[in-house]
């Protein structure tokens, strides 16, 4: 009997993994199918009338907040890498990295809110199609700060030195959250700038 607890322990942790994933999987499909949906729901608004699209130019924000998160996802790369690997102070560093660039991906979101409500843009709009502004980025921005928790649970769990197969579960959960907020924005981006 007590040779085959520890056998049965594992199959529970492999299953809890599996359970886990297929979870972060699920989200991940249901977070693309409602920007899908408020993709054709911007479209089908802007097609009622001429006086409907965005009227104004994103903020040079935007930019400077994509390149804050496509470099943020080449550091999440690195840490994940350096997991598997077990180099832990690198891990540790370009974890740190990845969630200081995700902090400034949020300023720079503030920043562009700042800048649309100086120009008399804001969330409550007879133009349905500037609040759409608010909505996407607002969402996505909601996403990103689940994202830093993320990092930061897996960055404590590091920092506690839990176990490395533990270590290495979380930081494939964290990279592929992180990279498909990356990806994301980027949609979210082109989307508003071709719509601009």
């Amino acid at each position: 009997m007590s040779t085959e607890a520890p056998y049965t322990q594992n199959v529970e942790e492999i299953a809890q993994r599996k359970a886990k994933k297929f979870s972060l999987w699920l989200g991940i499909i249901g977070m693309f199918m409602m920007f899908a949906a408020l993709s054709s729901g911007f479209i089908v608004y802007t097609q009622g009338g001429i006086d409907k699209g965005i009227k104004t130019l994103l903020p040079d924000a935007f930019i400077y907040s994509t390149t804050l998160i496509v470099i943020s996802s080449m550091t999440m790369h690195l840490a994940y890498r350096a997991a598997k690997k077990m180099e832990f102070r690198k891990q540790i560093r370009f974890l740190i990295a990845t969630i200081i660039l995700g902090i400034g991906f949020f300023f720079f979101q503030i920043e562009a809110w700042n800048t649309l409500t100086s120009r008399g843009i804001y969330f409550i709009n007879t133009n349905a199609s500037q609040s759409f502004i608010y909505i996407f980025t607002g969402l996505h921005l909601a996403h990103i700060l689940a994202g830093l928790l993320v990092l930061l649970r897996a960055l404590i769990g590091k920092l506690k030195n839990i176990p490395q197969i533990n270590n290495a579960f979380r930081m494939e959960l964290a990279a592929i959250f992180w990279h498909f907020l990356d990806v994301l924005w980027i949609y979210i981006y082109v989307f508003l700038l071709l719509n601009q």
